[in-house]
């Protein structure tokens, strides 16, 4: 599962990095919650380059009849993405990738959970492979507004993830990038093997459980603390 992530890195990073355009304007965030926005990058018809963009976390496919079905479409399963009515549109012809620093996973102790961040080993940014979909209510006026969300696509845990969560979100390493964007990918046999885990190197450790409300969004979150008293 992924339900927060940060997201620091200087625009200016971010640009070399994932070869944008344009330095984005973003401001450091430290918790991004579910129903708040992330920063995408994707492919539209017409569009050239790469620039990010932010949208709300929480997918709503064009089909829903209420928005509010995106508040239990935070993740969607790798395994079943291609399958799944909520997300196959959007597996097909919305891809894109969502840009981190970090996410956060937790570790149940009893009623407890301990939270622990999780961010590449190198301290780079690095993307999630997502997918993306837009919403307008049905009957509505052609000029009404439409509403993006995104969602992050999960997989099977490393082995630095399994002791915390028995689900991680996609990591898609720069020589996948320009597959997952690719908008001539639509047969599911040739996005499949894009759905595959390629462990990468990750640091995890313990930070401050003021994580746990979304309403804490500071430089200290992300700042390792004792481990807990737990066994793995």
């Amino acid at each position: 599962m992924c339900g927060r992530a940060t997201l620091s890195t200087p625009p200016e990073d971010l640009a070399e990095v994932f070869g944008l355009d344009e330095i984005p304007l973003l401001t450091p965030h430290y918790n991004v919650a579910p129903s708040e926005d992330m920063a995408i990058i994707r492919t539209l018809p017409g569009r050239t380059g790469k620039r990010i963009e932010l949208l709300r976390w929480g997918l709503v496919p064009w089909w829903a009849d209420d928005p509010k079905i995106g508040y239990k479409m935070i993740n969607a399963r790798g395994d079943t993405l291609l399958q799944a009515r909520g997300f196959r549109d959007a597996a097909k012809q919305r891809r894109c990738l969502v840009v981190v620093d970090g996410f956060y996973e937790w570790k149940k102790d009893g009623k407890k959970r301990y939270p622990f961040l999780v961010r590449r080993a190198d301290g780079k940014p690095f993307a999630l492979a997502g997918l993306w979909d837009r919403w307008k209510p049905k009957g509505s006026p052609k000029d009404t507004p439409r509403l993006e969300t995104c969602t992050v696509v999960t997989v099977d845990p490393q082995a630095e993830i399994a002791p915390l969560h028995d689900r991680m979100p996609l990591i898609l390493e720069k020589d996948a990038w320009e597959a997952w964007l690719d908008p001539e990918r639509t047969d599911p046999k040739d996005i499949a093997p894009l759905l595959a885990r390629h462990d990468v190197a990750l640091v995890v450790f313990p930070v401050s459980d003021r994580v746990n409300s979304p309403d804490n969004d500071d430089p200290s979150l992300i700042e390792r603390v004792p481990p807990p008293p737990i066994l793995f």
